[in-house]
């Protein structure tokens, strides 16, 4: 089976990074060969600017500054992992993408969607996931979840966990908004349920959209 790009997408504590893990065993069992990473990240130079923009306080960037740090480690992303282990026929599963820019600062930064997607295409021309799923959670819950997690051990301070209320609200509908314009490639589900039905359901996605 050739391979397949599948991104994650939510507010803070959403659950992906389990869903993820979940969804590469199971694909395994189909005899199907996974990659996981994560945005930004993935590639040593996708790293370095992720401790730029996950360290320090919040006002260390603004918008602007943040999108083209993103775009920038994206692009590395893309050209020597992403696209590399694509060809190889991996399916590669992805913590955060393209939409994350698009809701963090195109909604949450109010920079607009149309920057956003201009930069996108400077960046990464139409290169988008396969398939991007969108965990539907309230900002409030989304807090209490990253408040919970800090409590239960070592967790590195995260420049957005501590953004505004507003922003994180602006965040959320911004995901909504992007979940309808790209509702080809894009699936909203809900992430106010158990880890069991949630994989049911993001599974039960995958083979109907990919036959497997």
């Amino acid at each position: 089976m050739s391979g397949r790009f599948i991104a994650f997408e939510g507010g803070e504590g959403a659950g992906k990074t389990t869903q993820i893990t979940l969804l590469e065993q199971n694909l395994y069992q189909k005899g199907i060969r996974c990659i996981i990473t994560r945005e930004p990240g993935g590639t040593p130079g996708g790293e370095d600017v992720r401790t730029l923009l996950k360290k320090g306080e919040k006002s260390r960037w603004d918008g602007v500054s943040e999108a083209l740090l993103l775009y920038a480690a994206r692009h590395d992303h893309a050209e020597k992992l992403i696209k590399p282990a694509l060809q190889e026929n991996f399916w590669v599963l992805c913590d955060r993408f393209s939409d994350s820019s698009f809701a963090y600062q195109g909604f949450g930064r109010n920079l607009g969607l149309d920057r956003l997607e201009t930069l996108h295409h400077l960046a990464l021309g139409n290169f988008f996931p396969d398939l991007t799923f969108i965990f539907d959670i309230p900002p409030e819950e989304s807090y209490d979840r990253v408040l919970k997690r800090r409590k239960r051990g070592p967790h590195r301070k995260d420049r957005f966990d501590d953004m505004d209320m507003d922003f994180h609200h602006r965040v959320y509908e911004g995901y909504k908004k992007i979940a309808e314009k790209y509702k080809d490639r894009c699936e909203l589900v809900s992430a106010n349920t158990s880890i069991d039905k949630l994989q049911k359901v993001i599974f039960d996605v995958i083979q109907t959209r990919f036959g497997i």
